[in-house]
């Protein structure tokens, strides 16, 4: 296990309790997170954030912007541009109600923790400016809910750009976690006059960082990350471009990733089908550490 990945002191207990059958585990809550890019000299970047040290879950770690899904965006009309919902209720593998959902969520939470909105004027466009105490108002309003996402799209008279986003990957938190996320993970572009800024009240720190410079940082211990992060960190490697990175998201894998715990010889075995970096070994239950 690498000295950078996330892994919180009560895991080994809770994994005991759902393998003796003492734990039962909730539902998982639909999610989406976003990784924003961005080129630079020597090949794309993208926006990462620092998760407060005091925060109850992840804390310390580095992830993406992102957070779960309102229920209001399931069945009202949303301004909408790009593939139609049922394309991307095929490609998420939902329906077209959690499809709609899933890709508001997406958008509100970028625009909620980096201040950057994918959403035009028209559906060829991006809205370029988002200076002003009134964007800021309606920003605050959407993080506390009391403002729906398609009310404030009717409002500034926008319409989300869901052809600005690719799905990229799809992991859902262990069923040993208290709270549990299905996350449908997306990449896209940071457009043309726009600019991030930390405005998440759950973050410390935002960098923009060159994917292989962040594994570097995970390898060697300096930067904490959850599997999911680092496994789509790494995913993002091969590409030169930003172009090139959303080109390949219609390719990408979208099968959900969800660990797994098992008894073998006497151990339990935590692990994460088809990442084999982030296996685990604990004593059984009922065995001495």
């Amino acid at each position: 296990m690498s000295q950078g990945q996330w892994y919180p002191p009560e895991w080994p207990d809770r994994i005991r309790a759902l393998a003796a059958g003492e734990l039962t585990a909730v539902a998982p809550r639909r999610a989406a997170t976003v990784m924003l890019l961005r080129d630079t000299a020597a090949g794309p970047a993208v926006h990462m954030l620092r998760r407060r040290a005091s925060m109850a879950f992840a804390g310390g770690a580095y992830a993406y912007p992102g957070g779960g899904v309102d229920p209001r965006d399931d069945d009202r009309p949303v301004r909408w541009a790009g593939p139609p919902r049922d394309v991307w209720a095929a490609r998420l593998g939902v329906d077209a109600a959690s499809a709609q959902a899933i890709v508001c969520a997406a958008v509100r939470e970028t625009y909620e923790e980096a201040g950057v909105l994918l959403a035009g004027e028209t559906a060829s466009t991006v809205v370029s400016d988002l200076s002003g105490d009134d964007w800021e108002a309606d920003r605050a309003a959407l993080v506390d809910r009391d403002l729906s996402f398609a009310d404030f799209l009717d409002r500034r008279g926008l319409v989300l750009r869901s052809d600005l986003l690719g799905a990229w990957a799809r992991w859902i938190t262990p069923e040993f976690e208290p709270k549990r996320y299905d996350t449908w993970f997306f990449v896209a572009a940071l457009p043309d006059g726009q600019r991030t800024r930390n405005a998440s009240t759950e973050a410390d720190h935002t960098v923009w960082v060159r994917p292989v410079e962040a594994a570097t940082g995970y390898d060697k211990g300096e930067l904490l990350m959850m599997p999911p992060t680092i496994s789509t960190l790494r995913s993002l490697q091969p590409y030169a471009t930003v172009a090139d990175t959303l080109a390949g998201a219609a390719a990408r894998e979208l099968t959900p990733v969800l660990a797994r715990a098992r008894l073998e010889a006497g151990e339990l075995v935590l692990s994460w089908p088809g990442h084999d970096e982030f296996t685990r070994r604990l004593p059984a239950p009922g065995t001495p550490e």
